[in-house]
């Protein structure tokens, strides 16, 4: 290794370190690739870590065996593939977040005649459209509440239809789509919703008052569902006494740690008020730098696309790569980017706050019956982190037909929904199967970045096959199996029992029906074994409608599974030229089925 450090460029790059089974350690950015390895090291009497580093840091160049590098032709340039990297591969000593989503704005366009409110995640088109957010919850409650009290255009479509509906019969709007409402008459409505929006206290009060209304009303249900919706817009925002005395707009981080794990708060402050709030977590496994939580929770805040509203960024301590984060976010802005350490007044005070909340969110008890299972259950199959976050893999088909994969996420102490995701698959085996399922997850990576656990429904095959595919991408990734226990090559549920094993690269378990961290995976397996299925019918009843239609049309059954299994699905069958289905079939079956799709 010390002729590969010897041999590295003096120029803009990204370095990779690897353990003797080549496992991904660490990946850093440097402006000069020969200056920051070197400075890692010491070189006499034999090439050891510099003893002035931090001890994590010596923990790993003890570990480290080998090296990669790739040159880029910026520093900026290797900050932008360091953080894709990072996200993708999960080395061992990086900080690993996982809020990479985007929040939601909600805004409305008063160029047009009658605006309406809308939400988005993204910059729009136009010249005079108003945004306010981020919100980390509550967006939807806000915008809906807003439709339920003010008498707005409720619906696109509305203006279209040219008459007066239900809304205008329920008093919730002046239908303009039938009659002219005066501008003036319909600003000042916009302008009502605007102050529900800008004040939240005003919005709940009102929302309070329909809510005993419902309850003297009788009308238990929908108290219940504003009472929630009121829980949740007020989630969304921290209270704050801070006065700041001018219409500001800020981005505040803040990043606490203590020895498991470090929490980060996120205040979004517009014209001088807190408006919302988001915090997350990171789990410390092998020491925490600090430096690089504010470089990665920024960096994965901002994403790659320009936000609807600009903010200074407010951060309570200082870190080394500030200025080139700066430069970045400038790139990404398209405008001159702001990231400041307050030391006095107002802006300090804000910090503060955020700090404060971190401290708070580390205080707090974090031992649930789920944690204490994720912590049992990674002693006992020795996994590298705590698995907080799962993504659960099963495959299903009838004889080979209409074959799908599912995979489900569980995240903390619940099914995630929105990481849930289903593929179409053309393989005809089980071993295929899984492969193709993997496969298209490991692709989606850059994305969306791996979870802490992979659960995998087969056995020691289909596992070896899961952690042979993650080390042929380079990543990271804890992987187990569970599976029926089998006696004469048959399982036991086909002899009438359910003995479930979990699998390791090196162990196999068979644990007592009533053990804990077996039931859980075993909830999680039949979750995702769930969904696939359910998928898998869904699809299976689509394909025999659309055979049926064929068959009704003069294409044989027969026909139908030859077009399916060139083309794999309906889909691509409904897109494919009449030239590609005559090549299949004949011409005057493919003039029939583009008629029949017409």
């Amino acid at each position: 290794m010390i002729e590969t450090i010897r041999a590295l460029p003096k120029a803009p790059g990204i370095y990779q370190y690897f353990d003797a089974n080549g496992r991904l350690l660490y990946i850093g950015k440097a402006k000069n690739l020969f200056n920051r390895v070197k400075s890692y090291f010491l070189f006499t009497p034999k090439l050891h870590p510099n003893t002035r580093l931090s001890p994590r840091i010596v923990k790993m160049l003890n570990e480290t065996k080998s090296m990669h590098y790739i040159v880029v032709n910026s520093e900026h340039d290797a900050l932008i593939l360091e953080n894709s990297l990072i996200k993708q591969l999960k080395p061992k000593y990086n900080i690993l977040l996982r809020d990479d989503k985007t929040y939601p704005y909600i805004y409305i366009d008063h160029n047009e005649k009658y605006p309406r409110f809308e939400i988005t995640r993204k910059v729009l088109r136009g010249k005079d459209i108003q945004y306010f957010g981020p919100y980390s919850i509550g967006a939807r409650d806000i915008l809906d509440s807003l439709y339920e009290l003010c008498m707005l255009v409720q619906k696109k479509s509305c203006l279209k239809e040219k008459k007066a509906c239900l809304y205008y019969q329920m008093q919730q709007c002046l239908a303009p789509c039938e009659k002219e409402v005066p501008k003036a008459q319909y600003d000042a409505i916009v302008t009502e919703a605007i102050r529900y929006i800008e004040h939240k206290k005003v919005l709940t009060k009102k929302l309070t008052e329909k809510m005993y209304f419902y309850a003297e009303a009788l009308r238990f249900e929908e108290a219940t569902q504003l009472r929630d919706r009121i829980d949740r817009i007020s989630k969304s925002e921290l209270l704050s006494h801070i006065d700041i005395a001018s219409n500001e707009n800020y981005d505040i981080f803040a990043i606490e740690a203590n020895n498991q794990r470090a929490a980060i708060v996120r205040l979004f402050m517009r014209s001088g008020k807190v408006i919302s709030s988001s915090h997350g977590f990171i789990n410390i496994n092998s020491g925490f730098d600090r430096d690089e939580a504010y470089e990665r929770a920024i960096l994965e805040f901002y994403g790659v696309e320009r936000p609807p509203i600009i903010a200074t960024i407010l951060t309570a301590h200082p870190f080394e790569s500030a200025s080139l984060v700066t430069e970045h976010l400038s790139d990404l802005f398209d405008k001159k980017a702001h990231i400041v350490h307050p030391k006095i007044g107002a802006k300090k005070r804000l910090v503060e706050l955020a700090l404060n909340n971190a401290t708070e969110l580390l205080r707090q008890k974090r031992e649930t019956s789920y944690h204490s299972l994720a912590l049992q259950l990674q002693e006992l199959c020795n996994l590298q982190v705590l698995p907080e976050r799962l993504e659960v893999f099963d495959n299903s088909h009838m004889s080979g037909e209409a074959t799908v994969g599912g995979m489900i996420t569980f995240d903390g102490e619940q099914f995630d929904k929105s990481g849930y995701r289903h593929y179409h698959l053309e393989a005809r085996d089980e071993y295929g199967q899984m492969k193709e399922t993997l496969s298209r997850r490991i692709e989606g990576f850059e994305k969306n970045p791996p979870p802490d656990l992979w659960v995998i429904d087969g056995g020691t095959t289909l596992l070896s096959l899961a952690k042979d595919l993650l080390d042929s991408a380079g990543v990271n990734l804890d992987v187990i199996a569970i599976s029926k226990e089998k006696i004469d090559a048959k399982s036991h549920r086909a002899k009438g029992k359910a003995h479930d094993q979990l699998h390791t690269i090196n162990e196999t378990f068979k644990l007592p029906p009533t053990d804990k961290r077996l039931q859980w995976i075993q909830r999680v397996r039949d979750e995702a074994h769930r969904f696939a299925i359910t998928f898998h019918k869904k699809t299976k009843l689509k394909r025999d409608q659309e055979s049926k239609l064929l068959n009704t049309k003069g294409i044989s059954q027969a026909k139908v599974q030859k077009l399916l299994q060139h083309l794999g699905t309906f889909e691509a069958l409904k897109n494919a030229s009449e030239s590609e289905i005559s090549a299949i079939l004949s011409e005057s079956d493919a003039k029939k089925i583009k008629l029949i799709y017409k």
